[in-house]
């Protein structure tokens, strides 16, 4: 029996519960293929856009870099707008940051959209896993109540072991599906901390370039 084989009839002596868990398994895959390619677009706009406007920003040309991000729609331009257009109106480094914040609220619940239910997803295969061993185990020991007192260890170890394969299955979806969770939220995270560097980055350029500004107008004055 070749292994394409085994595969298909490990899956059909488990019973009906192997399709729950396969579906199940299908909806975590797809959540992760799509975080995993927006987060990654995420990513590679963040490093481009930020590596234009940094420059732009350490020489103070904050009408600039203002107009650059205004025009792009990645997460780390829609942040650096909203303390930018602060920056054009206000003086305070308080207002500047809690504008960028604001943005933060709002820019982190699209990263982590959806992720949580890939963990949600594993642990529901393990359970249905289990669930149907239990039925399965269930229905094993009813149907050789009646049976000959000979064949009875034999049908009893072979029901065992067709039951058992729910549990393996709904292992086989879990794992996978729960280490693709930590994958997406440590990249997750890394995209957090990025932009929360670049807030900060931005807010030491504004407040060295105002502190500039004074120097040389008390100078000139």
């Amino acid at each position: 029996m070749g292994f394409l084989e085994s595969i298909v009839s490990f899956f059909q002596t488990g019973g009906a519960f192997m399709y729950p868990i396969l579906i199940v398994f299908a909806i975590g895959l797809a959540i992760v293929i799509e975080r995993w390619l927006k987060l990654a677009s995420v990513r590679r706009a963040n490093r481009r856009v930020w590596g234009e406007v940094h420059p732009i920003l350490e020489e103070g040309e904050f009408d600039k870099a203002r107009d650059m991000v205004s025009e792009d729609k990645s997460a780390i331009a829609t942040l650096l707008t909203m303390g930018l257009a602060r920056q054009g109106s206000v003086r305070r480094r308080d207002d500047i940051e809690i504008a960028m914040e604001e943005s933060m609220m709002e820019i982190i619940p699209q990263l982590e959209k959806r992720t949580p239910y890939v963990a949600l997803f594993s642990n529901i295969a393990t359970l249905l896993g289990l669930l149907g061993t239990i039925m399965g185990l269930i229905q094993a020991f009813t149907a050789v109540a009646n049976a000959d007192p000979a064949e009875k260890a034999d049908m009893l170890s072979a029901s065992i072991a067709v039951a058992m394969n729910t549990t393996a299955f709904g292992l086989i979806a879990a794992i996978p599906l729960l280490i693709m969770h930590a994958m997406l939220t440590s990249r997750t995270g890394e995209i957090i901390d990025s932009l929360e560097m670049a807030s900060v980055k931005t807010l030491n350029l504004i407040a060295d370039f105002a502190k500039r500004q004074a120097a040389l107008a008390a100078k000139n004055g």
